[in-house]
């Protein structure tokens, strides 16, 4: 249970009953999946452990990090 505390990015998915998929992130809507998508989320989804489960979501709405804050934090078309 500590393990998964830590890999804990705050994302949970539920599926409704028309066959979607909604991700939320700290109990807000992050993203919806439909059709071909929802169903090969879900697919995919049931092989991978807690801390996939969540890095996958995180990928899926665009909420994670890329490693080029750092950088891109100083590149010269963010300086104002």
């Amino acid at each position: 249970m500590a393990n998964e505390s830590c890999n804990d990015l705050g994302f949970i998915f539920l599926e409704t009953k028309k066959g979607e998929v909604l991700i939320k992130h700290r109990g807000k809507r992050a993203t919806t999946l439909r059709g071909h998508q929802a169903r090969a989320f879900l697919e995919d989804i049931e092989c991978l452990t807690f801390g996939e489960q969540q890095q996958a979501m995180a990928r899926l709405t665009g909420n994670y990090k890329r490693g080029n804050e750092r950088v891109a934090k100083n590149h010269p078309r963010n300086t104002w």
